[in-house]
């Protein structure tokens, strides 16, 4: 998983065990993840936070003959994980991205690392990478709605999830068409699509008159 507090590091050895420990619907978080993604043409697909291949190997099968491009924090990650078709590097979520175009961007469970300024931040970036039309979809940890869905364990300063509806805005600031596809609790998935320079105007002025 990429973080923004790089001397954080998961154990690749461990680190399935813990997931399915502290997230109960882990797998179902991870195949919604990727599922959200059927339908995208993707030829370049960039992961950010691959871990231990978990998602990569979920949407690499769902876009045979991509090329995915991974980063990931954690050296321990890099050293261990192996997908073929994929080209994974060192990086934080705060580097440059790598350069696109991309026609997919995706995530499960590491932009939640990042503050609501440093999301808005990397939303930005990633509407920068992707190519016309392209879409980003990522699972993550979110604050409920209602605080007695809060059921995964959060680690102060390390654990920064934001509320789905601020996620969508920031989203929707960058010339997103913005949906959540699944929530359950206090995990969301959200699909996000760039939209093309034709219709950006329009949607900025539809986003302000709701």
């Amino acid at each position: 998983m990429v973080g923004a507090v790089s001397d954080f590091e998961f154990t690749p050895e461990h680190f399935l065990d813990l997931m399915r420990h502290e997230i109960p619907r882990y797998e179902e978080l991870e195949d919604e993840t990727a599922g959200a993604t059927e339908g995208v043409e993707a030829a370049r697909i960039l992961e950010l936070g691959f871990g231990t291949g978990e998602t990569t190997r979920r949407v690499l099968a769902l876009h045979p003959g991509a090329h995915l491009v991974g980063i990931d924090g954690s050296t321990r990650m890099l050293a261990a994980t192996q997908v073929e078709g994929a080209e994974l590097r060192l990086g934080e979520l705060v580097d440059p991205l790598p350069e696109g175009p991309f026609d997919l961007v995706v995530s499960c469970l590491t932009i939640h690392h990042l503050d609501g300024h440093g999301k808005r931040d990397l939303f930005r970036r990633i509407a920068a990478v992707l190519s016309p039309g392209g879409s980003f979809v990522f699972g993550d940890v979110i604050v409920p709605e209602d605080p007695a869905d809060a059921a995964i364990p959060l680690t102060p300063d390390y654990d920064l999830p934001d509320r789905l509806e601020d996620l969508l805005d920031w989203l929707r600031a960058e010339d997103f068409d913005a949906a959540a596809t699944w929530v359950r609790g206090d995990l969301a998935v959200v699909r996000a699509r760039r939209l093309p320079p034709s219709r950006r105007s329009r949607w900025r002025i539809r986003g302000r008159s709701r």
